[in-house]
Parts: C-alpha cells; structure tokens; sequence
C-alpha cells in the first residue's frame, strides 16, 4: 500500500513538472547592417548643389513631368528612393508650398502622426519644412526647400516594398540623417 501511493506521489510529481507553458515569440525581422556615413559633393549645371551618401546612387529623374533639374536619390541596399524636384520661383512661392503641403497630408489616412520640423539657415538662403510622417503611409519623409524667392526643391522618400512601420523604422531613421545632410549642404547658385 506505501509502495502504491509512493508510485503514485512520483508519476504526479512527474506529471506536474512537465507541464510546458507555451508563450508564441513576437514576429522578429533581420537586423540591417548599416554602412559607413560617407558624402561626396554632387555639383551639375542646375542651380544648386548639395552632398549626397557615398552608398547611394544619383540619376535624373526621366518620368514624363520632369524637368532637367530632377533627380532620383537610390539605396539599394534598402529599396529606397529620394525623388528630388527643383523649380525656379515666379512669384508662386505659396503655390508650391501649399503643393507639398497637400502631397504630405495626403498621407493622414495611413500616418499614425505627421510632424513638421521648420528648417531655418539665413546664412544660406534656406528655409523650408520637414514632414516626418509616421505609420505605415507610402512616403516616411517629404521636405522642401526655398530660398523664398528664386529657387525651390521639394524632396520625397520612398520604399519600393508595402511598408511597415515596424520593419523599415531603423532605415528611416538612418536615411533621415542622410536626408538632413543633403538639405544641409544645400547651396543655391
């Protein structure tokens, strides 16, 4: 009879012990390898220049609406693209503003918040907004620059993948540097 419930006492103990409680693991992503920051100067017959990373890769913009002073920024490594578009200002300055304006509230469906960063740089003739746009929207960041009265360039990112907030968050954060640097090295001719 000891010998019974001994028996019976262990395989309970047993039994008890080996209960597992699975806990699903969250959905991971890959960890991206990020490059050096390296900028080399990009100069054409437009009227600016301005530095662009060395990890990257610049052509003229050849949709059907462009004009020869468009330009497409590219990062394969992280299937992204910075579309670049200048146009010289004849005393349409609110019109163009009011454009980005629409083209990055266009985005509030997706966007969990849009924040607006004013650029100030009266050294250099700079002025402008930055719309850092968070979600899962099409475009992460959009910008222009003017110097208010003869020059203007509007600036737009995109992934070519669906986005996800999750995922893309620590290319965003590093093309945004890269993105801060362009507009900082902007000078008008």
């Amino acid at each position: 009879m000891l010998r019974k419930v001994g028996v019976c006492l262990l395989l309970a103990v047993v039994l008890g012990g080996c209960e597992d409680v699975y806990t699903p693991k969250p959905k991971g992503y890959f960890r991206i390898a990020m490059p050096q920051k390296v900028y080399q100067q990009f100069d054409t017959d437009c009227p600016y220049s301005f530095e662009f990373p060395t990890y990257s890769l610049i052509h003229r913009d050849r949709s059907a609406n462009s004009n020869d002073c468009w330009y497409n920024i590219d990062f394969p490594l992280f299937r992204a693209r910075l579309h670049l578009s200048y146009v010289p200002l004849e005393n349409n300055l609110r019109n163009h503003v009011e454009a980005v304006r629409g083209l990055a509230y266009k985005h509030t469906i997706k966007a969990d918040a849009i924040n607006e960063e004013l650029t100030y740089d009266p050294d250099h003739q700079k002025y402008g907004i930055f719309y850092d746009i968070k979600g899962n929207a099409a475009s992460s960041v959009q910008f222009f620059i003017t110097d208010s009265t003869n020059h203007f360039m509007r600036g737009a990112l995109y992934f070519n993948h669906s986005p996800n907030k999750d995922s893309i968050a620590p290319v965003v954060s590093f093309i945004k540097e890269d993105i801060n640097h362009l507009i900082e090295s902007l000078r008008w001719k």
